[in-house]
């Protein structure tokens, strides 16, 4: 088996978990691949008995690893999509954190999971990309995003207007503190706070989600994800921030953002017997009476 671990730290607590999860690799007597920043700050905590195989780059693992693992929360997980990019590596993400949408393992079930990979007991997801086109690169080659494009403002004291156009159609000025483009997969995260609708991951579509609006009658929008979006923020405050799930950067100049498909998608592992709408029922507590 040859798998690759990504992650950012881990805490004291949870390391007997990552530790029984790497015994159970070396077991298997396949490749493990570790990033090498998580190598450095775990390995205090965990302990080998092979060296892995370090590994920065999305080249140093292409075609030499199945799965890549994501150890965390969801926010490790958004990180490894640039490690991924378009390689096919099916991503399962392991969560020590709380909500984990993305990230459907929780610790307690590490090694089930292991087992259920082993035994191909698992099915694919195939979740849709944006992409970010600029006249400048603002994010290099890593211009694509799993949950949202997102654009918001610097200042307190004012807001942005936001012009926006959907296949060179006028759609409105947002008065507000911001815009979210959300996929599928990111309509369950900034989106949903801002009260985006959920959609499903297998759905064809984009929501486009002001932030905190000034009119109160904008509501969030749904549009097919074979639309092509053009934004342009037109207002006094001239530096803001737009940012592709984690990733930010600062603008203070005019500049066309122009946001569609992206033309390749980020496989994500899931276990058999678990789907979607079981996941929002457990993480949103849907059906739960809280009467009591």
């Amino acid at each position: 088996m040859k798998v690759a671990l990504f992650g950012k730290t881990i805490s004291t607590n949870d390391a007997p978990y990552l530790q029984g999860f790497i015994d159970r690799l070396e077991s298997l007597n396949g490749n493990v691949y570790l990033y090498e920043s998580f190598f450095n700050a775990i390995r205090e905590k965990i302990h080998f008995n092979r060296q892995p195989i370090m590994f920065m780059t999305q080249k140093e693992i292409r075609g030499n690893v199945e799965y890549l693992f994501s150890i965390g929360g969801d926010g490790t997980l958004l990180d490894t999509i640039t490690l991924v990019g378009d390689s096919g590596i099916p991503v399962i993400g392991i969560n020590m954190g709380k909500l984990g949408f993305l990230s459907g393992i929780s610790k307690d079930e590490i090694l089930p999971a292991l087992d259920a990979i082993i035994g191909k007991k698992y099915s694919i997801d195939e979740r849709t990309l944006l992409r970010l086109e600029t006249t400048e690169p603002l994010f290099g080659e890593f211009n694509y995003a799993l949950n949202d494009f997102t654009i918001y403002k610097k200042s307190l004291n004012s807001m942005l207007a936001i012009k926006t156009f959907v296949n060179d159609e006028f759609l409105n000025t947002y008065w507000a503190d911001g815009l979210i483009v959300a996929t599928p997969t990111g309509s369950t995260a900034y989106s949903l706070s801002c009260t985006g609708p959920i959609l499903s991951p297998d759905s064809e579509n984009f929501v486009i989600t002001p932030i905190a609006s000034h009119n109160l009658t904008v509501r969030p929008i749904v549009i097919p994800d074979t639309c092509i979006i053009r934004i342009m923020v037109e207002s006094r405050e001239i530096e803001y921030y737009i940012g592709l799930d984690s990733r930010i950067r600062k603008l203070d100049d005019p500049m066309e953002l122009v946001i569609k498909k992206e033309h390749f998608k980020i496989h994500l592992l899931r276990m058999s017997g678990r789907n979607f709408f079981e996941t929002i029922r457990e993480k949103l507590n849907w059906g739960l009476d809280i009467r009591n």
